[in-house]
């Protein structure tokens, strides 16, 4: 596209401003060689104000037409105010730094990234019209896919206030996560865009810890269940290194024992005995011909007899004599060995509501087959309410590491979006503040090429794994405090950002993007669904 192309219908003239006189790396200078442009007030509405800052310029150059925006604005004294001489005049300047923001070519008609392009000495420099705005935003979106657009959930905060409109794959494809300080707006941000994806009948699967998104969808546009109420996660569903993962077995010894134990509950569920199995003094042979005769369909066993039963694993064979005594004999050593994966279970069955939502209760639903038929059928969504959990108990990230290992594991699933509101409450392990449940670093990592897009909101981005956040390529910045937490950001942020962080209104975002051309700063239309996340009045 020509300059001429770019200004049809416009008197080019009235927006020149002058020519770049210096260029640098980071950014270029130009000198306003149209002074009076500068001083008209007509130019002085919502989308022209040439003498301040935050303003786009269009540059022409050798390579294309460049996008700017002009960050400092810089004049002596005495183009300021009137000229007393000739001579002084000869001295005076008017400046602006123009920090490069994309390039349109010659025979492109939108904006892409420059690259490594840079503007030249004695290049024209004109102010941005109104459409050429409208332009820009249109070429934020890297994707040229086909892709029906979802419906405005927010207005750009500068120029025009338009509506905010994107792609699914611009927000979703490299996972997003939405920040932000308490009582910032970050449900309200959360509701907006999951309103928008469930309305257009595209899959998502909510984890809701608080409930307060349980009245928010209607029961005909979205499956609503309740972890500990009418759900529950049955033993026998889950395989043994799904207990591993659940239990933090903290080497392969004690995931082997862990096994042992649970087969030797399913061999005693099996021929009707609701007890555990002592194995101390038992004949060793029987008792290895009994675990045998276990099959794949015996899978249901009694979860509260756990810990016993992997403390008479603490067993070993005797050494062979001459009488040929083949029975097991307690082993101090195996006992001191599980002793602290008892510990940590018998904590989660004592001190949590682990035992709630573990059981096989046929009345109720059982999480996984569920989650399992949301991952087979089109067009449907899920609500799962987790507000039983409690915030601060470990059987909250073992359910969230649960379902994150169930989903990656299964193939050719209908593609949907993953929210997690609050996911600091189950970044963590339990056990170790050095420790991070696996399950959603590894839907982080690999979710994507499956058709598992992560939605994650938390306060504060330290308190997630490295790793999670590393993947995490959309990011919706609402206001931060604290210089830890903005300095966790940073590298997402311009300068200009960075520096408006801490003054974000509530409801307004910076969203940051590698999908996206340039920072966009919006404000999120509220949601007309219902949303429990009032304040209350002191």
């Amino acid at each position: 596209m020509t300059l001429e192309t770019l200004y049809q219908g416009v008197n080019l003239q009235d927006y020149y401003l002058g020519k770049v006189t210096q260029v640098y790396r980071s950014c270029s200078i130009a000198q306003i060689d149209n002074p009076s442009l500068m001083a008209d007030r007509s130019k002085f509405n919502e989308s022209f104000l040439p003498n301040t800052i935050n303003y786009f310029v269009i540059v022409e150059s050798t390579a294309g037409l460049f996008l700017g925006e002009v960050f400092e604005n810089k004049a002596s004294r005495k183009s300021v105010f009137e000229m007393t001489s000739a001579d002084e005049k000869r001295n005076d300047y008017h400046e602006v730094s123009i920090d490069t923001i994309a390039l349109m070519t010659p025979s492109s008609n939108r904006f892409e990234l420059a690259g490594f392009k840079t503007l030249g000495i004695s290049d024209k420099v004109y102010l941005a019209t109104d459409e050429i705005y409208e332009l820009f935003i249109r070429s934020l979106e890297f994707s040229t896919r086909e892709e029906e657009s979802l419906p405005a959930f927010a207005t750009y905060m500068d120029k025009s206030h338009a509506d905010v409109v994107l792609k699914p794959s611009t927000l979703f494809n490299r996972h997003l996560m939405c920040i932000g300080a308490t009582n910032s707006g970050k449900s309200t941000t959360a509701l907006a865009i999951l309103d928008k994806v469930v309305s257009t009948k595209r899959k998502a699967l909510i984890i809701d810890p608080t409930g307060e998104y349980k009245n928010a969808f209607k029961d005909d546009e979205i499956t609503k269940v309740t972890l500990g109420v009418d759900t529950t996660i049955s033993p026998g569903k889950l395989t043994m290194d799904q207990w591993e993962k659940l239990f933090e077995t903290e080497n392969s010894s004690q995931g082997a024992v862990l096994a042992e134990a649970i087969t030797s509950l399913r061999y005693m569920k099996k021929i009707g005995d609701n007890s555990y199995y002592p194995k101390v003094g038992e004949n060793i042979d029987e008792v290895q011909e009994n675990l045998a005769s276990v099959s794949k369909e015996d899978t249901d066993f009694n979860i509260e007899l756990l810990p016993e039963q992997i403390q008479q694993e603490s067993v070993c064979e005797p050494d062979r004599d001459n009488d040929y005594n083949f029975r097991y004999r307690y082993d101090v050593l195996k006992a001191n060995s599980n002793a602290s994966l008892i510990q940590k279970i018998q904590y989660q069955m004592t001190n949590t509501r682990f035992l709630t939502f573990f059981s096989n209760d046929p009345a109720m639903y059982n999480l996984l087959d569920v989650i399992e038929e949301f991952l087979r059928l089109p067009n449907v969504s899920l609500y799962i309410d987790t507000s039983y959990l409690g915030a601060s108990e470990g059987v909250g990230g073992m359910v969230i590491d649960l379902i994150s290992n169930f989903v990656i594991s299964k193939e050719n699933i209908n593609p949907f979006v993953f929210f997690i509101d609050e996911v600091h409450r189950y970044a963590k392990s339990r056990y170790s503040d050095k420790d991070f449940h696996g399950g959603l670093t590894l839907l982080a990592r690999e979710g994507r090429k499956n058709g598992i897009f992560l939605y994650l909101t938390t306060q504060n981005p330290k308190d997630v794994s490295p790793i999670l956040f590393g993947q995490i390529g959309t990011l919706l910045i609402h206001r931060l405090m604290l210089n830890d937490e903005i300095k966790a950001v940073e590298s997402h942020l311009d300068d200009f950002s960075i520096k408006h962080v801490r003054k974000l209104n509530q409801g307004e975002v910076i969203l940051s993007s590698v999908n996206l051309l340039h920072n966009m700063f919006i404000r999120v239309t509220k949601s007309e669904r219902t949303q429990f996340n009032e304040t209350p009045l002191l």
